[in-house]
């Protein structure tokens, strides 16, 4: 998005990823990490006072799972777009993620990889919406 800053939330109870995948964020100048969550209710609490564009969000956490937040999410606030980033391979977990309405899904094991072009690709949804 030419001349915006895409605001990203990272959610993730893991402290070491949620640095690792800041650190990756903020290498890009366009993109700005909001916050950091450390688990699913701390997650709609920190979109409700943050707004972000985008939520990158982890499955497994306590406190409310990534699915019973993009769910959540989807429903309370439309308009903020969901990535997950998990460790889970499975095609049932994306299929799961994706019916809770995420716009999109990495592997934490190819972060490094498809993380920025997996949030291009949404931000250029954000764009035709």
């Amino acid at each position: 998005m030419a001349g915006r800053t895409l605001r990203v939330l990272v959610v993730d109870d893991n402290e070491r990823v949620r640095r690792s995948i800041c650190l990756i964020l903020r290498s890009q100048a366009d993109i700005e990490v909001v916050c950091e969550a450390v688990d699913g209710a701390d997650a709609v609490r920190k979109i409700k006072e943050h707004e972000p564009d985008v939520v990158l969000l982890d499955i497994t956490m306590p406190n409310m799972n990534g699915l019973e937040v993009a769910e959540t999410v989807k429903t309370e606030f439309p308009s903020v777009q969901i990535l997950i980033v998990s460790q889970h391979e499975s095609r049932g977990f994306q299929w799961a993620a994706l019916a809770a309405g995420v716009s999109g899904y990495v592997i934490k094991s190819n972060v490094g990889r498809d993380l920025i072009p997996e949030l291009r690709r949404i931000q250029c949804l954000r764009r035709l919406a």
